[in-house]
């Protein structure tokens, strides 16, 4: 407990920091100032902050908080939907949230991912990211799409070669589909017409439901409410795989711990 003198000496350090009365006498009183009331209120606000962030940092302590997970586009029709929901499920007395931030390009995830917007990520692997940790949980089928009225939309199925005549939309250099589709056709010894570069599948679907071009892409979903043939690629073959992704030294508090694991124990490729 305080004694009086050493709580007025305090009160008078404190006066003398600050360069202003916190106290004076009311008759035989002492009051707060006018801007001793300020102060008190503003302490008060303060230390209600620090019982809450306290509060917070306990709960997430113990495996309950919010995860910050960013993803491709893509995945948010299913696969993070399915994941996410399973694991809230196998978790329901905690206390968790997920905030989910959609984004268009790989490399714009893994920028988060750096600048620590975000806890966690799927999306495609970036090579020369060595600070990053990559798991693979997904894949996904690459597919030809083309315009209903096509030349090549009578066909099921197509060797890559095939396609060489026509024009071309191609995923952006910051899409990590970009170095994929590539290599596809450095398989063929091939270039093809490149006549639109663009971040986003689903706006390339619509560019070439437009007749804007025929694209290589994943097989979404939404290829089948759209107009257009989806062509399944005989050769080269490939799947595009979708990564767990986190900085490989962060600090991982124990909720996105547990979702990471969650997420390697159950998906298989």
């Amino acid at each position: 407990m305080i004694t009086q003198p050493s709580l007025s000496h305090a009160i008078s350090l404190l006066e003398n920091e600050l360069g202003i009365s916190l106290f004076e006498k009311d008759g035989r009183n002492i009051v707060l100032t006018k801007y001793g009331k300020v102060f008190l209120n503003n302490v008060e606000k303060s230390l209600e902050i620090l019982d809450s962030s306290v509060k917070t940092l306990k709960l997430i302590g113990s495996g309950e908080g919010k995860i910050q997970l960013a993803f491709l586009r893509t995945l948010g029709t299913d696969f993070v939907p399915d994941i996410t929901r399973k694991f809230l499920e196998t978790h329901s007395e905690k206390s968790i949230e997920f905030n989910f931030n959609t984004i268009a390009t790989s490399v714009d995830i893994i920028q988060g991912l750096k600048e620590r917007k975000y806890d966690i990520a799927f999306c495609s692997k970036i090579g020369k990211e060595q600070g990053i940790e990559f798991i693979p949980v997904a894949n996904q089928e690459l597919v030809l799409i083309v315009p209903t009225d096509h030349p090549l939309a009578d066909k099921n199925s197509i060797d890559l070669i095939d396609t060489i005549p026509y024009p071309q939309i191609f995923f952006t250099s910051k899409s990590g589909l970009r170095p994929i589709v590539d290599d596809l056709f450095t398989q063929i010894g091939k270039e093809p017409k490149i006549v639109y570069e663009v971040e986003e599948d689903q706006v390339i679907a619509g560019l070439v439901a437009k007749n804007f071009g025929i694209a290589v892409c994943p097989n979404m979903p939404i290829l089948n409410s759209m107009d257009l043939k989806v062509i399944k690629i005989s050769s080269p073959n490939f799947e595009r795989l979708f990564y767990l992704a986190m900085l490989k030294d962060a600090y991982l508090a124990p909720v996105v711990h547990e979702f990471k694991n969650f997420v390697i124990e159950n998906t298989e490729i």
